[in-house]
């Protein structure tokens, strides 16, 4: 691996500066040029990297693994915002948890991006009296992170990790203690919250009556059945993994195997379900593309400038000197916080290909894999880099794809979302920073 001189980070601190700082110091300006800024930083990446390293092979896979993300989420994100689901409910503390862990379970089963958006609009609507911030943080703790921990289907690192051998059910033996624990700590302390925070039985005796005079509405309300359908398209199309099934076609491109088969499937099936849309989702979840623009040009930049801090992050893990101090405690908050700024699904490879090198196992090979899950000496390496890799995805916005797309959403329904590192100390270093804590001492000191 060619060296990285620690100052081609600077546009990947400075995106991730600007995201932080532009909304609140020069919001006007931002809102502007966001896009343009953006994409300039990772044109200019990518260029250095073809160019002057000469390094095709990285700024291609990189690439391929930009369209990948944005066409998956874009997809999800056509599925979800044209299915209309209301509840005819008022929301209460009580109320809210249980969707919550809903969405918990939800995001183990259709992924932390398809629960997070099936079920952002209509927890907002539920909360339509009461909503506040942490309403939504809260969501992206549990249902755009936490909750895609039990199975493969539910964060791409795990996925990644049963398309190389990992068993299926493995997951849902191994990870459902860190789990139950993180959510049901995450679900306390919101409803220790939300339980302070006004709700419909202490409106007034007029507010009441006006609520039950205008909630003439049926207690569920569902609108885009076909939905369904084009969201269990575009879920098997994730499995469409031309390292899988050699039927597929790739392309040869700088020695990197690119297929964009399943992109295609995905495309389709977005296209698909938003001509078939009715008229009362589109309405009624005041649906438009531009959240999933701003998201889709802000990970431009973001996925073609953390290219050298994710070689960074691999060089520096390989060092001998590191490799034997990663015991199971240190792979879990290495993995976590090194998840939690860049692509959690490289930094899951890295590790674990680094984990089994140790074990003189290649990462590359099906029995190597599930004999490196199942063994009792190695078996708590992979536990550790699991849960890292999905439950620090909430610590920042950028830590899982649907992070940034459920803030889009709810500040387009004029919530006033925090900004990047409001988010940060105002909410991930107060409330999930612990939690994930106490789940580390609970599964590695006890």
């Amino acid at each position: 691996m060619p060296e990285v001189a620690p100052w081609l980070l600077l546009p990947f601190v400075s995106l991730l500066g600007l995201i932080a700082s532009g909304p609140l110091v020069f919001p006007h300006f931002w809102e502007r040029n966001y896009a343009r800024i953006a994409v300039a930083l990772g044109v200019l990446m990518l260029l250095y990297y073809g160019l002057a390293r000469h390094d095709w092979h990285m700024a291609v896979e990189t690439l391929a693994e930009y369209f990948s993300f944005v066409m998956l989420l874009g997809a999800l994100y056509v599925v979800g915002g044209t299915m209309y689901l209301n509840i005819g409910l008022q929301g209460t503390p009580q109320r809210n948890v249980i969707l919550l862990m809903i969405g918990a379970v939800l995001a183990s089963l259709i992924g932390t991006t398809g629960a997070s958006l099936v079920l952002i609009r209509p927890f907002i609507r539920l909360n339509d009296e009461r909503i506040k911030p942490y309403h939504i943080v809260f969501f992206i703790f549990i249902v755009s992170n936490v909750g895609g921990l039990l199975t493969p289907l539910g964060d791409p690192p795990l996925f990644i990790g049963f398309l190389r051998g990992v068993p299926f059910i493995w997951t849902t033996l191994h990870l459902a203690l860190p789990w139950l624990l993180a959510n049901g700590l995450l679900l306390l302390i919101f409803w220790l919250i939300d339980r302070r925070n006004p709700y419909p039985s202490r409106f007034s005796r007029e507010e009441q009556e006006r609520i039950r005079r205008e909630g003439q509405l049926p207690l569920l309300e569902f609108h885009g059945r076909y939905n369904l359908i084009w969201l269990v398209i575009v879920l098997l199309s994730v499995f469409m993994d031309p390292q899988q099934f050699r039927w597929i076609p790739t392309l040869h491109i700088a020695g990197v195997h690119v297929s964009f088969v399943r992109e295609a499937v995905q495309l389709l099936a977005a296209w698909g379900c938003y001509r078939t849309a009715t008229r009362r989702a589109i309405t009624g979840n005041h649906f438009t593309f531009a959240p999933i623009y701003e998201v889709a040009f802000l990970f431009f930049g973001i996925f073609l400038t953390m290219m050298p801090a994710l070689q960074l992050a691999a060089r520096l893990a390989a060092d001998p000197a590191v490799a034997t101090r990663l015991t199971p405690a240190v792979l879990y908050w290495v993995t976590g916080l090194l998840s939690a700024f860049l692509d959690n699904a490289p930094t899951y490879a890295s590790l674990v290909s680094l984990s089994m090198a140790g074990h003189e196992l290649d990462f590359s090979k099906v029995a190597a894999v599930a004999s490196f899950a199942y063994d009792p000496a190695t078996m708590p390496l992979l536990r550790a880099i699991s849960s890292g890799a999905v439950l620090f995805g909430g610590l920042t916005y950028i830590g899982n794809g649907p992070n940034f797309l459920v803030r889009a959403i709810a500040r387009d329904e004029g919530i006033d979302m925090p900004v990047f590192f409001q988010y940060i100390f105002r909410y991930s270093l107060v409330y999930l920073l612990p939690v994930l804590a106490l789940v580390s001492g609970l599964l590695y000191w006890l």
